[in-house]
């Protein structure tokens, strides 16, 4: 089925079409790019003109362009605009115009991607769902995601997130959410903001497109909540709550986390209910608040969102664990690795510290007779002028006594490795690379391990490297 025809595309773009084409999806990397897509030449580290060529050769339906590029031939699929960026967001306004679904818009400091693959899962057993893939978050991420839409959606969930002021607003009014949930406030691209109120007020934008009748979900919890509330106000008809707050409307009054799972008992507006995660995490617990409110506020189900709830497993990158077997024939020579590699800050340390003191290493099946919790950390990025600080103070967090091994990499993790105790100093290279050629010998078999960094400092290496030891049989 078509997502876009020539005549349908022209009309909301504005553009100038050649040829009677139709296309079945939307992509902006040639790579990556189905048969079928319309290819939108976006100009970013390169001009997406130089691959319309090899996206037409792969099989694109159309490339959406400003010029016809060097190479393509005069009677090429092509849909040619004055400014592609403005296209792509023209695109994205005219399918969300024609799509009937109720659309939630969700940002935060932390847990934005978790809390959308969550929510994703648990709608998809109530209707036809649409979400934004991987962290399609920015100026073309969310345009690309709302042109990717298709007219029949039932439910839609865009991610929507900012490096600095004024970002959110005109990303919330291309998304025009029914519903807007901010996860949480917390110190991350501080380098664009002088303190945690102006990144609250920067959040808080996300309300600027809600739709009359909307709502605003909100984190009770955190010491921002007014300044959240504040703005909601003068935006959405209502407002839920969520937290460990007596007075949250949807409340987590207990958890119980174990291996590879987390309990959680609730009162979801006034109801008792109990349900499970398939990941171990307080902070997994109370995307799950937010993610219940955000189906009652759309109108679902949530004694089948609460069952639904145990089939979401975090996506790489974000808390995913895997066993890595040590020795091809005895099999119990193993380790656990949790994967939280893609980003970081210090509330979100905070809560791998949380998970990984909780967990459980196995004694007496390596060289170490003793099972060790390690970490290996690198640098966190866009702290602002107090990054030096931020780091160092990571050794004040209480969870990280209960690991024992900490190995850093980068060179402000190195002011975390003058304020460790000596008892958990591990090694401090220069680089996630330089750390990375050395897990081999820093792990041993019932080791649970955690790696956790800003995607930027390269922390996946070191994931990766431990991958290598054999091969990931399975998630933990």
């Amino acid at each position: 089925m078509a997502l876009w025809t020539a005549t349908e595309a022209a009309a909301a773009t504005g553009g100038k079409t050649q040829g009677d084409w139709q296309a079945t999806g939307v992509s902006i990397d040639s790579r990556s790019l189905e048969r079928g897509d319309l290819f939108v030449a976006l100009k970013d580290q390169r001009d997406g003109h130089e691959f319309v060529a090899a996206a037409l050769e792969k099989g694109a339906a159309a490339a959406l362009v400003s010029h016809r590029p060097e190479g393509v031939d005069a009677d090429a699929p092509l849909l040619i605009v004055p400014d592609v960026q403005a296209a792509l967001e023209a695109l994205g306004r005219a399918a969300r115009q024609r799509c009937q679904a109720r659309v939630v818009a969700i940002t935060g400091s932390v847990g934005k991607t978790s809390t959308k693959d969550m929510l994703r899962t648990v709608l998809a057993g109530q209707g036809r769902v649409h979400a934004s893939e991987q962290s399609l978050n920015n100026h073309w991420g969310v345009p690309l995601t709302l042109a990717r839409m298709p007219a029949d959606s039932q439910f839609a969930i865009f991610e929507i997130g900012m490096n600095h002021p004024g970002e959110i607003t005109p990303l919330s009014r291309l998304v025009r959410p029914h519903v807007a949930l901010i996860t949480t406030v917390a110190e991350a691209h501080m380098a664009a903001f002088a303190d945690i109120g102006e990144i609250a007020r920067a959040k808080a934008e996300v309300f600027a497109g809600i739709e009359p009748g909307g709502t605003a979900i909100l984190n009770l919890d955190i010491a921002s909540f007014d300044i959240l509330a504040d703005a909601a106000k003068a935006k959405a008809a209502r407002i839920i709550t969520f937290g460990q707050d007596k007075a949250a409307d949807y409340r987590l009054d207990a958890l119980r986390q174990h291996a590879s799972a987390t309990s959680v008992d609730a009162n979801l507006g006034g109801t008792e209910a109990l349900f499970k995660i398939m990941a171990p995490g307080r902070h997994l617990a109370m995307n799950a608040m937010a993610v219940l409110a955000c189906v009652a506020a759309v109108g679902g189900d949530l004694t089948l969102a609460t069952l639904d709830l145990g089939q979401w497993q975090p996506p790489a990158g974000r808390g995913q664990r895997h066993l890595i077997r040590l020795d091809r024939t005895e099999p119990e020579l193993s380790l656990e690795l949790i994967d939280d590699a893609y980003n970081a800050n210090p509330a979100s340390m905070a809560a791998a510290f949380e998970v990984l003191a909780g967990s459980q290493p196995v004694d007496c099946i390596g060289r170490i007779r003793r099972g060790r919790r390690i970490a290996f950390l690198t640098d966190m990025l866009e702290l602002g002028p107090d990054e030096a600080a931020r780091h160092a103070a990571l050794a004040e967090l209480p969870d990280l006594l209960a690991v024992d091994m900490v190995h850093l990499a980068g060179p402000l993790m190195k002011h975390l490795y003058a304020s460790l105790p000596m008892e958990i100093q591990g090694e401090w290279h220069a680089d996630a690379r330089e750390l990375a050629v050395r897990v081999h010998k820093l792990l041993d078999a019932g080791d649970v391990v955690l790696v956790k960094g800003s995607k930027g400092s390269r922390a996946a290496l070191v994931v990766d490297a431990i991958k290598k030891l054999s091969q990931a049989v399975g998630e933990a």
